[in-house]
Protein backbone atom coordinates (compact mmCIF):
# COMPACT_ATOMS: atom_id res chain seq x y z
CA UNK A 1 0.00 0.00 0.00
CA UNK A 2 0.92 3.10 -1.35
CA UNK A 3 1.67 6.46 2.26
CA UNK A 4 -0.49 9.16 1.73
CA UNK A 5 -1.34 12.28 3.72
CA UNK A 6 -4.67 12.01 5.33
CA UNK A 7 -4.55 15.81 6.56
CA UNK A 8 -2.72 18.36 7.73
CA UNK A 9 -2.53 21.42 10.00
CA UNK A 10 -0.33 24.57 9.62
CA UNK A 11 0.61 27.57 11.43
CA UNK A 12 3.10 30.17 11.66
CA UNK A 13 5.65 28.78 9.11
CA UNK A 14 6.70 31.46 6.40
CA UNK A 15 3.37 33.14 5.00
CA UNK A 16 0.89 30.60 6.45
CA UNK A 17 -0.85 32.03 9.27
CA UNK A 18 -3.13 29.04 9.87
CA UNK A 19 -4.35 26.24 7.60
CA UNK A 20 -5.94 23.19 7.59
CA UNK A 21 -6.40 20.28 4.86
CA UNK A 22 -7.43 17.62 3.97
CA UNK A 23 -6.72 16.03 0.66
CA UNK A 24 -8.35 13.79 -1.91
CA UNK A 25 -6.83 10.27 -1.10
CA UNK A 26 -6.42 10.13 -5.24
CA UNK A 27 -6.59 12.26 -7.57
CA UNK A 28 -5.64 16.71 -7.68
CA UNK A 29 -6.42 18.67 -4.44
CA UNK A 30 -5.44 22.63 -5.40
CA UNK A 31 -4.22 25.10 -3.29
CA UNK A 32 -5.48 28.34 -5.17
CA UNK A 33 -4.79 32.44 -4.05
CA UNK A 34 -3.38 35.30 -5.05
CA UNK A 35 0.59 35.60 -5.06
CA UNK A 36 2.04 36.23 -2.22
CA UNK A 37 -1.18 34.31 -0.12
CA UNK A 38 1.27 31.33 1.38
CA UNK A 39 0.40 28.48 -1.20
CA UNK A 40 4.00 27.61 -1.42
CA UNK A 41 4.50 27.91 2.38
CA UNK A 42 1.90 25.16 2.71
CA UNK A 43 3.81 23.06 0.13
CA UNK A 44 7.39 23.81 1.88
CA UNK A 45 6.11 23.08 5.71
CA UNK A 46 4.84 19.91 3.79
CA UNK A 47 8.08 19.29 2.68
CA UNK A 48 10.02 20.17 6.07
CA UNK A 49 7.59 18.06 8.19
CA UNK A 50 8.35 15.02 5.90
CA UNK A 51 11.74 15.53 4.13
CA UNK A 52 13.70 16.64 7.35
CA UNK A 53 15.69 19.93 7.69
CA UNK A 54 17.17 19.28 4.43
CA UNK A 55 13.92 21.18 3.44
CA UNK A 56 14.01 23.60 6.14
CA UNK A 57 12.96 26.96 5.09
CA UNK A 58 16.15 29.49 5.37
CA UNK A 59 13.60 32.02 7.87
CA UNK A 60 10.30 28.71 8.57
CA UNK A 61 8.88 31.33 11.18
CA UNK A 62 6.01 34.19 10.19
CA UNK A 63 7.28 37.22 9.85
CA UNK A 64 5.27 39.32 12.93
CA UNK A 65 4.30 35.95 14.96
CA UNK A 66 5.41 35.14 18.27
CA UNK A 67 4.52 31.81 18.07
CA UNK A 68 6.56 28.98 16.49
CA UNK A 69 6.08 27.09 13.73
CA UNK A 70 3.73 24.03 14.03
CA UNK A 71 3.30 21.29 11.47
CA UNK A 72 1.20 18.25 11.68
CA UNK A 73 0.27 15.65 9.66
CA UNK A 74 -1.71 12.46 9.30
CA UNK A 75 -0.81 9.76 7.25
CA UNK A 76 -2.95 6.94 5.66
CA UNK A 77 -1.46 4.19 7.87
CA UNK A 78 -1.78 6.29 11.25
CA UNK A 79 1.68 7.35 11.34
CA UNK A 80 1.41 11.38 12.88
CA UNK A 81 3.94 13.59 12.09
CA UNK A 82 4.59 16.48 14.24
CA UNK A 83 7.26 19.42 14.60
CA UNK A 84 6.72 22.07 17.08
CA UNK A 85 8.51 24.42 20.02
CA UNK A 86 10.70 26.45 19.94
CA UNK A 87 13.19 24.38 17.76
CA UNK A 88 10.40 22.37 16.11
CA UNK A 89 11.73 19.18 16.96
CA UNK A 90 10.08 16.19 15.22
CA UNK A 91 7.61 13.61 16.25
CA UNK A 92 6.93 11.02 14.74
CA UNK A 93 4.13 8.29 16.48
CA UNK A 94 2.76 5.20 14.86
CA UNK A 95 -0.62 3.63 15.56
CA UNK A 96 0.76 1.69 18.33
CA UNK A 97 2.25 4.80 20.59
CA UNK A 98 6.03 4.25 19.43
CA UNK A 99 8.03 7.01 18.95
CA UNK A 100 10.17 7.11 15.68
CA UNK A 101 12.51 9.68 13.71
CA UNK A 102 13.59 10.53 10.23
CA UNK A 103 14.71 7.18 9.71
CA UNK A 104 11.36 5.95 9.25
CA UNK A 105 9.60 8.69 7.07
CA UNK A 106 12.91 8.18 4.72
CA UNK A 107 12.17 4.65 4.50
CA UNK A 108 9.04 5.51 2.42
CA UNK A 109 8.72 9.65 1.67
CA UNK A 110 10.52 10.31 -1.88
CA UNK A 111 12.71 13.05 -1.67
CA UNK A 112 12.17 14.18 -5.62
CA UNK A 113 8.08 13.96 -4.39
CA UNK A 114 8.43 16.87 -2.16
CA UNK A 115 10.96 19.16 -4.66
CA UNK A 116 9.90 18.32 -8.04
CA UNK A 117 11.07 21.34 -9.48
CA UNK A 118 14.71 19.24 -9.08
CA UNK A 119 13.89 16.54 -11.20
CA UNK A 120 12.30 18.93 -13.89
CA UNK A 121 15.49 21.31 -13.57
CA UNK A 122 17.90 18.25 -14.49
CA UNK A 123 19.51 18.41 -17.50
CA UNK A 124 17.93 15.89 -20.27
CA UNK A 125 20.61 13.23 -19.49
CA UNK A 126 20.19 12.56 -15.77
CA UNK A 127 16.04 13.00 -16.22
CA UNK A 128 16.68 9.93 -18.82
CA UNK A 129 19.02 8.35 -16.33
CA UNK A 130 16.40 8.75 -13.23
CA UNK A 131 14.25 6.59 -15.41
CA UNK A 132 17.09 4.34 -16.88
CA UNK A 133 17.60 3.05 -12.79
CA UNK A 134 13.91 3.10 -11.82
CA UNK A 135 13.09 0.82 -14.71
CA UNK A 136 16.35 -1.34 -14.33
CA UNK A 137 17.61 -0.91 -17.59
CA UNK A 138 20.65 2.00 -17.39
CA UNK A 139 23.30 -0.02 -16.74
CA UNK A 140 22.67 -2.68 -19.59
CA UNK A 141 21.17 0.38 -21.83
CA UNK A 142 24.59 2.83 -21.08
CA UNK A 143 26.67 -0.38 -22.32
CA UNK A 144 24.76 -0.91 -25.63
CA UNK A 145 24.87 3.44 -25.97
CA UNK A 146 28.64 2.55 -25.46
CA UNK A 147 29.11 -0.07 -27.97
CA UNK A 148 26.70 1.66 -30.59
CA UNK A 149 29.03 5.38 -30.02
CA UNK A 150 31.86 3.34 -30.66
CA UNK A 151 30.98 1.42 -33.53
CA UNK A 152 29.48 4.68 -35.43
CA UNK A 153 33.10 6.00 -34.56
CA UNK A 154 34.61 2.98 -36.18
CA UNK A 155 31.57 3.19 -39.23
CA UNK A 156 32.69 7.15 -39.21
CA UNK A 157 36.24 6.64 -39.72
CA UNK A 158 35.97 3.67 -41.86
CA UNK A 159 33.49 5.40 -44.12
CA UNK A 160 35.92 8.32 -44.40
CA UNK A 161 38.38 6.44 -45.22
CA UNK A 162 36.10 4.86 -47.97
CA UNK A 163 35.36 8.10 -49.91
CA UNK A 164 38.83 9.12 -49.79
CA UNK A 165 40.04 5.67 -51.64
CA UNK A 166 36.82 5.74 -53.71
CA UNK A 167 37.94 9.23 -55.04
CA UNK A 168 41.59 8.34 -55.17
CA UNK A 169 40.18 5.70 -57.97
CA UNK A 170 38.01 7.70 -59.76
CA UNK A 171 40.91 10.38 -60.34
CA UNK A 172 43.26 7.26 -61.48
CA UNK A 173 43.65 7.08 -65.61
CA UNK A 174 42.30 3.86 -67.24
CA UNK A 175 43.42 2.69 -71.05
CA UNK A 176 41.46 -0.01 -71.95
CA UNK A 177 43.67 -1.08 -75.04
CA UNK A 178 46.60 -1.38 -72.69
CA UNK A 179 47.49 -5.48 -71.44
CA UNK A 180 46.91 -6.39 -68.40
CA UNK A 181 50.38 -7.22 -67.09
CA UNK A 182 53.83 -5.42 -67.64
CA UNK A 183 55.18 -5.89 -70.86
CA UNK A 184 58.77 -7.15 -70.45
CA UNK A 185 61.50 -4.93 -73.30
CA UNK A 186 63.94 -8.32 -72.89
CA UNK A 187 60.99 -10.64 -73.91
CA UNK A 188 60.31 -8.64 -76.96
CA UNK A 189 64.37 -8.43 -78.05
CA UNK A 190 64.61 -12.09 -77.43
CA UNK A 191 61.51 -12.79 -79.52
CA UNK A 192 63.08 -10.31 -82.03
CA UNK A 193 66.44 -12.50 -82.10
CA UNK A 194 64.57 -15.47 -82.68
CA UNK A 195 62.58 -13.77 -85.99
CA UNK A 196 66.15 -12.87 -86.57
CA UNK A 197 67.63 -16.17 -86.25
CA UNK A 198 64.66 -17.55 -88.20
CA UNK A 199 65.20 -15.79 -91.32
CA UNK A 200 68.95 -16.04 -91.02
CA UNK A 201 68.58 -19.64 -91.29
CA UNK A 202 66.30 -18.70 -94.64
CA UNK A 203 68.91 -16.54 -96.03
CA UNK A 204 71.19 -19.84 -95.40
CA UNK A 205 68.47 -22.00 -97.59
CA UNK A 206 68.52 -19.67 -100.30
CA UNK A 207 72.16 -19.48 -100.40
CA UNK A 208 72.26 -22.85 -100.62
CA UNK A 209 69.58 -23.22 -103.25
CA UNK A 210 71.61 -20.72 -105.21
CA UNK A 211 74.98 -22.90 -104.85
CA UNK A 212 73.24 -26.07 -105.62
CA UNK A 213 71.51 -24.51 -109.14
CA UNK A 214 74.92 -23.03 -109.81
CA UNK A 215 76.20 -26.69 -109.81
CA UNK A 216 73.57 -28.19 -111.59
CA UNK A 217 74.53 -25.57 -114.51
CA UNK A 218 78.51 -26.36 -114.08
CA UNK A 219 77.90 -30.01 -114.65
CA UNK A 220 75.37 -29.69 -117.24
CA UNK A 221 77.99 -27.98 -118.93
CA UNK A 222 81.01 -30.31 -118.27
CA UNK A 223 78.15 -33.45 -119.60
CA UNK A 224 78.10 -31.35 -122.76
CA UNK A 225 81.65 -30.59 -122.72
CA UNK A 226 83.30 -34.23 -121.40
CA UNK A 227 81.11 -36.84 -123.44
CA UNK A 228 83.40 -39.82 -121.49
CA UNK A 229 82.31 -38.41 -118.04
CA UNK A 230 78.33 -38.81 -118.91
CA UNK A 231 78.35 -41.75 -116.72
CA UNK A 232 79.56 -40.37 -113.93
CA UNK A 233 78.56 -37.16 -114.12
CA UNK A 234 74.86 -38.55 -114.63
CA UNK A 235 74.81 -40.37 -111.79
CA UNK A 236 76.23 -36.94 -109.64
CA UNK A 237 73.58 -35.17 -111.09
CA UNK A 238 70.72 -37.68 -110.44
CA UNK A 239 72.80 -36.95 -107.06
CA UNK A 240 72.32 -33.44 -107.03
CA UNK A 241 68.85 -33.51 -108.85
CA UNK A 242 67.27 -35.15 -105.51
CA UNK A 243 69.63 -32.24 -103.49
CA UNK A 244 67.55 -30.22 -105.00
CA UNK A 245 64.22 -31.31 -104.65
CA UNK A 246 65.15 -31.82 -100.60
CA UNK A 247 66.54 -27.89 -100.67
CA UNK A 248 63.21 -27.00 -102.24
CA UNK A 249 61.04 -25.34 -99.98
CA UNK A 250 57.00 -23.68 -100.30
CA UNK A 251 57.15 -19.73 -100.84
CA UNK A 252 55.24 -19.61 -97.52
CA UNK A 253 58.30 -21.13 -95.75
CA UNK A 254 60.08 -18.75 -97.62
CA UNK A 255 58.73 -15.79 -96.66
CA UNK A 256 60.49 -13.41 -94.65
CA UNK A 257 59.18 -12.35 -91.00
CA UNK A 258 58.73 -8.90 -89.98
CA UNK A 259 60.53 -7.50 -87.14
CA UNK A 260 58.80 -4.04 -87.25
CA UNK A 261 55.90 -4.87 -85.04
CA UNK A 262 58.04 -6.25 -82.60
CA UNK A 263 60.60 -3.11 -83.02
CA UNK A 264 57.92 -0.73 -82.96
CA UNK A 265 56.98 -2.69 -79.53
CA UNK A 266 60.15 -2.25 -78.02
CA UNK A 267 60.36 1.69 -78.44
CA UNK A 268 57.33 1.86 -76.94
CA UNK A 269 57.43 -0.37 -74.02
CA UNK A 270 58.20 2.32 -71.51
CA UNK A 271 54.66 3.70 -73.21
CA UNK A 272 52.62 0.70 -72.90
CA UNK A 273 53.78 -0.05 -69.23
CA UNK A 274 52.68 3.08 -67.79
CA UNK A 275 50.08 2.57 -69.14
CA UNK A 276 49.48 -1.11 -67.87
CA UNK A 277 50.92 0.35 -64.23
CA UNK A 278 48.01 3.07 -64.27
CA UNK A 279 45.59 0.17 -64.98
CA UNK A 280 46.52 -1.81 -62.27
CA UNK A 281 47.21 0.69 -59.78
CA UNK A 282 43.26 1.85 -60.82
CA UNK A 283 42.31 -1.64 -59.86
CA UNK A 284 44.04 -1.81 -56.73
CA UNK A 285 42.46 1.84 -55.70
CA UNK A 286 39.06 0.31 -56.15
CA UNK A 287 39.94 -2.80 -54.41
CA UNK A 288 40.79 -0.77 -51.15
CA UNK A 289 37.77 1.18 -51.84
CA UNK A 290 35.54 -1.90 -51.84
CA UNK A 291 37.36 -3.42 -48.90
CA UNK A 292 36.24 -0.02 -46.64
CA UNK A 293 33.21 0.10 -48.32
CA UNK A 294 31.87 -3.55 -47.26
CA UNK A 295 33.64 -2.68 -43.86
CA UNK A 296 31.00 0.23 -43.60
CA UNK A 297 28.24 -1.42 -44.38
CA UNK A 298 29.15 -4.41 -42.03
CA UNK A 299 29.70 -1.63 -39.07
CA UNK A 300 26.49 -0.11 -40.52
CA UNK A 301 24.67 -3.74 -39.55
CA UNK A 302 26.19 -3.80 -36.37
CA UNK A 303 24.84 -0.33 -35.05
CA UNK A 304 21.68 -1.56 -36.37
CA UNK A 305 21.57 -4.62 -34.63
CA UNK A 306 22.77 -2.45 -31.09
CA UNK A 307 19.34 0.40 -31.90
CA UNK A 308 16.96 -2.90 -32.31
CA UNK A 309 19.15 -4.40 -28.79
CA UNK A 310 18.32 -0.91 -27.10
CA UNK A 311 14.45 -0.85 -28.59
CA UNK A 312 13.58 -4.39 -27.29
CA UNK A 313 15.51 -3.28 -24.10
CA UNK A 314 12.97 -0.22 -23.42
CA UNK A 315 10.05 -2.19 -24.95
CA UNK A 316 10.07 -4.84 -22.49
CA UNK A 317 10.83 -2.47 -19.70
CA UNK A 318 8.24 -1.52 -16.48
CA UNK A 319 7.57 2.73 -17.80
CA UNK A 320 6.09 4.87 -15.93
CA UNK A 321 4.07 6.04 -18.90
CA UNK A 322 2.91 4.61 -22.08
CA UNK A 323 4.60 6.74 -25.04
CA UNK A 324 7.77 7.53 -22.81
CA UNK A 325 10.97 6.29 -23.31
CA UNK A 326 14.65 6.82 -23.88
CA UNK A 327 16.86 7.96 -27.08
CA UNK A 328 20.02 8.75 -27.30
CA UNK A 329 20.03 9.72 -23.31
CA UNK A 330 17.06 11.73 -23.59
CA UNK A 331 13.70 11.18 -22.27
CA UNK A 332 11.00 11.01 -25.26
CA UNK A 333 7.54 11.58 -24.37
CA UNK A 334 5.00 10.59 -27.81
CA UNK A 335 8.09 11.06 -29.58
CA UNK A 336 8.89 14.82 -28.64
CA UNK A 337 12.14 15.80 -26.03
CA UNK A 338 11.60 17.60 -23.15
CA UNK A 339 12.10 21.04 -24.24
CA UNK A 340 9.30 20.32 -27.08
CA UNK A 341 6.60 18.84 -24.70
CA UNK A 342 4.13 21.22 -23.26
CA UNK A 343 4.34 22.20 -19.91
CA UNK A 344 1.23 19.94 -18.61
CA UNK A 345 3.17 17.12 -20.22
CA UNK A 346 6.35 17.66 -18.21
CA UNK A 347 4.34 18.30 -15.00
CA UNK A 348 2.86 14.67 -16.04
CA UNK A 349 6.08 13.05 -16.84
CA UNK A 350 7.72 14.22 -13.84
CA UNK A 351 5.07 12.74 -11.69
CA UNK A 352 4.90 9.33 -13.10
CA UNK A 353 8.52 9.31 -12.89
CA UNK A 354 8.80 10.32 -9.62
CA UNK A 355 6.11 8.02 -8.30
CA UNK A 356 8.02 5.18 -9.75
CA UNK A 357 10.91 6.09 -7.85
CA UNK A 358 9.51 4.87 -4.56
CA UNK A 359 6.11 3.12 -4.95
CA UNK A 360 5.67 3.01 -1.18
CA UNK A 361 5.28 7.13 -0.85
CA UNK A 362 1.91 8.00 -2.63
CA UNK A 363 2.35 11.75 -2.98
CA UNK A 364 3.69 14.41 -4.91
CA UNK A 365 3.70 17.86 -4.13
CA UNK A 366 3.62 20.12 -7.03
CA UNK A 367 4.24 23.78 -7.14
CA UNK A 368 2.84 26.36 -9.50
CA UNK A 369 0.31 24.68 -11.71
CA UNK A 370 -0.95 27.91 -13.35
CA UNK A 371 0.43 26.01 -16.62
CA UNK A 372 -2.23 23.60 -17.18
CA UNK A 373 -5.66 24.96 -18.11
CA UNK A 374 -8.98 23.73 -17.00
CA UNK A 375 -9.16 20.99 -19.20
CA UNK A 376 -6.17 20.03 -18.88
CA UNK A 377 -6.43 19.72 -15.32
CA UNK A 378 -9.41 17.89 -15.24
CA UNK A 379 -7.77 15.13 -17.73
CA UNK A 380 -4.23 15.12 -14.90
CA UNK A 381 -6.58 14.60 -12.07
CA UNK A 382 -8.59 11.54 -14.06
CA UNK A 383 -4.83 10.04 -15.13
CA UNK A 384 -3.88 10.57 -10.96
CA UNK A 385 -7.33 8.70 -9.56
CA UNK A 386 -6.54 6.15 -12.11
CA UNK A 387 -3.33 5.76 -10.50
CA UNK A 388 -3.99 6.47 -7.15
CA UNK A 389 -1.45 8.90 -6.75
CA UNK A 390 -1.83 11.78 -4.76
CA UNK A 391 -1.15 15.30 -5.48
CA UNK A 392 -1.27 18.94 -3.53
CA UNK A 393 -0.60 21.55 -5.68
CA UNK A 394 -0.63 25.38 -5.79
CA UNK A 395 -2.02 27.60 -8.49
CA UNK A 396 -2.40 31.37 -8.60
CA UNK A 397 -5.86 31.15 -9.22
CA UNK A 398 -8.95 31.61 -6.69
CA UNK A 399 -11.47 29.72 -8.89
CA UNK A 400 -13.54 27.18 -8.88
CA UNK A 401 -11.29 24.40 -9.55
CA UNK A 402 -9.18 25.11 -6.30
CA UNK A 403 -10.22 23.10 -3.50
CA UNK A 404 -9.01 25.81 -0.88
CA UNK A 405 -8.00 29.02 -1.01
CA UNK A 406 -4.92 31.05 0.54
CA UNK A 407 -5.48 34.44 1.43
CA UNK A 408 -3.57 36.33 3.70
CA UNK A 409 -1.67 33.17 5.11
CA UNK A 410 -5.42 31.70 6.03
CA UNK A 411 -6.91 29.00 4.19
CA UNK A 412 -10.43 28.73 3.18
CA UNK A 413 -12.48 25.96 2.01
CA UNK A 414 -14.79 25.64 -0.94
CA UNK A 415 -17.42 23.20 -2.15
CA UNK A 416 -15.81 20.87 -4.35
CA UNK A 417 -16.96 21.28 -7.81
CA UNK A 418 -17.98 17.78 -9.66
CA UNK A 419 -15.64 15.12 -10.56
CA UNK A 420 -12.76 16.92 -8.18
CA UNK A 421 -11.41 15.23 -5.06
CA UNK A 422 -11.43 17.55 -2.37
CA UNK A 423 -12.28 17.34 1.35
CA UNK A 424 -16.18 18.13 1.44
CA UNK A 425 -15.68 20.59 4.51
CA UNK A 426 -15.96 24.53 4.99
CA UNK A 427 -14.15 26.83 7.80
CA UNK A 428 -13.22 30.04 8.24
CA UNK A 429 -9.47 32.07 8.47
CA UNK A 430 -7.93 30.93 11.91
CA UNK A 431 -10.77 28.13 12.59
CA UNK A 432 -9.23 24.81 14.60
Amino acid sequence: MSIKINKLEIENVKRVKAVKLEPSASGLTIIGGDNAAGKSSVLDAIAWALGGNSFKPSEPMRRGSAVPPYLHIVMNNGLVVERKGKNSALTVTDPSGQKAGQNLLDSFVEKLALDLPKFMGANDKEKAQVLLNIIGVGPKLAELEQQEKSIYQERLAIGRIADQKKKFAQEQPYYPDAPKDIVSAADLIREQQEILARNAQRMQWQQEYHHICDEIMRTRDLIEQHKKEIARLSQELNELEKKDHEAQKTPAQMKMESTEELEANIAQVDEINRKVRANLDKDKAEEDAQIYIDQYNSLTGQIEAVRHQKTALLQEADLPLPDLTVEEGRLLYKGQQWDNMSGAEQLQVATAIVRKLNPECGFVLIDKLEQMDRKTLHEFGDWLEKEGLQVIATRVSTGEECQIIIEDGYGEWKAPEPKTLAAPQSWKKGEF
